[in-house]
């Protein structure tokens, strides 16, 4: 590894990026204009003192931390990879402990924790489509968290103008200062103790379609052109050919990481 490499892996130099973009993120929400829709979904639960499973997609990790409740508990899952460890370091600005894991491996430890953690009382947040995707297709892991826990799935989703969409595989919304902004939840969604594999199946594409119709609300309430998730035969490769006919930026992606969650 260079030099060069290693001061940018470094973790004082790692630190002081996710410290840096933590304060992005509080500039960007105090610059602007926010409001909440079907906000009253998540104060029930917090006024009741009722763990949930908080939900929303890798490409809508920047604000969500605005959207949550500051005295309440939440552990999110992040990945293993070295991206969602600077995810990890950046939320915890924000009071939000983690869980590494992916929920993509049901029967793994990280689960396990999760499933721990709201026994114990805390809500727990899971982006079901991270940490490689495909985008907005949500993986069997969250259906099982909420079986094995009795936990209600809660959908959540931001969007803002004005924004760049990034040309990364979760179509990351980077929200600009000085705009407006919208958080949206959707419709708490329970899965049976004993639902089998195909009620799990089912009440997984009912987490990614109450999850999808959220974040399509909050786009066009801010006037943009909603993201739409990825081919059900998605591949990286299927992805990088998507961005060359739709011509997208072909920058870097700016990104918190991989892998909010899995």
């Amino acid at each position: 590894m260079s030099p060069a490499r290693r001061f940018l892996h470094s973790d004082f130099v790692q630190g002081a990026l996710c410290a840096l973009a933590s304060w992005y993120i509080r500039f960007v929400f105090a610059s602007g204009r926010w409001r909440s829709i079907n906000g009253d979904i998540p104060r029930k639960f917090w006024r009741e003192n009722e763990p949930f499973i908080l939900c929303f997609w890798h490409g809508r990790i920047l604000m969500m931390p605005y959207c949550w409740e500051k005295r309440v508990p939440i552990h999110m899952l992040i990945s293993r990879h070295r991206d969602g460890k600077l995810i990890a370091r950046t939320v915890s600005h924000f009071g939000i402990s983690t869980v590494a894991g992916s929920s993509s491996r049901g029967g793994g430890a990280a689960l396990r924790a999760l499933v721990r953690e709201i026994r114990n009382g805390s809500c727990v947040g899971i982006t079901p489509d991270g940490p490689r995707g495909p985008r907005m297709r949500a993986s069997i892991g969250i259906a099982q968290a909420a079986r094995l826990s009795g936990a209600a799935v809660v959908p959540a989703a931001f969007s803002c103008t004005p924004r760049r969409v990034l040309a990364s595989w979760d179509r990351f919304v980077l929200a600009l200062p000085f705009g407006r902004g919208v958080f949206v939840w959707g419709d708490p969604i329970r899965v049976a103790r004993d639902a089998d594999g195909a009620a799990l199946d089912k009440a997984r594409l009912a987490i990614e379609a109450g999850l999808n119709a959220a974040t399509r609300q909050a786009d066009l309430l801010c006037g943009e052109t909603p993201v739409e998730p990825a081919a059900e035969s998605w591949t990286p490769a299927a992805d990088e050919d998507e961005d060359n006919a739709a011509g997208a930026d072909a920058d870097a992606p700016l990104s918190l990481g991989a892998g909010a969650g899995g």
